[in-house]
């Protein structure tokens, strides 16, 4: 591995979304969105449900939707622990629209007083609303759209 690349990995309890060289990472801390490159100083952060945009070796572009997790940033490797994670390019549009509408009316309804978890309702949102943000970045790279 050169200097100019770093070993990342991001790992569900289900899955190996991805294991690839990068030359640079940017997530969703809490603290802010941050981008990670080779050399950069060691880093634990917690992770918002948001956008992960790779760059790889190979110089294409890699676009995830997270809904939490970890990131930890070693001298030569990034691993990021993911609550859920979906490459860009899995995804449905149509079907992740539909999802989101679907939380949206659970949110309103628990407004209304009906019995329904508001946390694990606005969890849904925020997580159907990251990967609406990936399949449409990755689209706009992949001029899809």
């Amino acid at each position: 591995m050169s200097d100019n690349y770093i070993k990342f990995e991001i790992v569900t309890p289900e899955r190996v979304v991805l294991k690839e060289e990068i030359s640079q990472i940017t997530v969703p801390t809490k603290m802010g969105e941050i981008t990670v490159l080779p050399n950069h100083i060691p880093l634990v952060s917690s992770l918002l449900p948001g956008v992960i945009h790779a760059k790889k070796k190979n110089g294409q572009d890699e676009i995830m939707s997270i809904s939490g997790g970890f990131l930890e940033v070693l001298k030569d490797k990034v691993v990021i622990l993911a609550d859920t994670a979906e490459r860009a390019e899995e995804l449905d549009l149509a079907k992740v629209e539909e999802a989101h509408r679907r939380a949206a009316e659970l949110k309103e309804k628990a407004r209304r007083g009906e019995n329904i978890d508001f946390t694990e309702v606005n969890a849904a949102i925020e997580r159907e609303l990251a990967r609406t943000k990936a399949i449409k970045r990755w689209r706009k790279i992949k001029n899809l759209e």
